[in-house]
């Protein structure tokens, strides 16, 4: 008799591997690099150059959460990552906001993404109620994300849990002399935002 150690191939549904969500660790900074390097490549593809693009290698972004992790730059600074098993497959940084119109009440979402191979999973929406979660913990009550005004993907994503244009909008240097427009979306969290589709 064949073992098929948990998985029922005879079943019409697939088998998904365990998903959570938790605070990051120090040794998950190889595993955030990746995810951070897919996401940003995939965001800014066609917005900058070519050059550009190719300096997102994940031991690069890896060696920056290594750091923030170690050395938070503050109490209210968080990590979480989604996982699929063991597995690290999406991240979300979030913090105070320091947009000069924020106040103590304002949370900002710093990175959030799922990686382009573990999408629709569940794994974003997940995330983003760790997200609330953690700052409502800190008694934000908007939660700020701001986006490349071209990352349709992750509007899409945002807007469907709730999240708006606040009309704040921004340049961001990414690379060398390279500006990147950047809209700016809110939520309030003193509810749990809804998933999206």
């Amino acid at each position: 008799m064949t073992q098929h150690h948990g998985h029922d191939h005879g079943s019409e549904r697939p088998v998904v591997a365990d998903a959570s969500v938790r605070l990051a660790r120090v040794s998950d900074a190889p595993a955030v690099g990746v995810v951070q390097a897919a996401l940003w490549t995939g965001a800014y593809a066609g917005s900058v150059p070519a050059d550009v693009l190719a300096g997102f290698q994940p031991p690069a972004f890896a060696a920056v959460w290594r750091e923030s992790l170690t050395h938070p730059p503050s109490r209210a600074h968080r990590l979480l990552v989604g996982c699929a098993g063991e597995q690290v497959v999406a991240m979300a940084a979030v913090g105070p906001s320091a947009d000069p119109d924020a106040s103590e009440a304002d949370a900002e979402v710093l990175v959030l993404g799922v990686h382009p191979g573990a999408r629709r999973q569940g794994h974003g929406s997940r995330l983003l109620h760790a997200v609330a979660d953690t700052v409502r913990g800190s008694n934000a009550t908007v939660l700020r994300v701001w986006l490349p005004a071209g990352d349709h993907v992750l509007r899409g994503f945002l807007e469907a849990a709730g999240f708006g244009p606040d009309g704040a909008v921004r340049g961001r240097e990414v690379g060398p002399e390279h500006m990147v427009s950047e809209l700016r979306l809110s939520a309030a969290v003193t509810d749990p935002p809804q998933p999206g589709a």
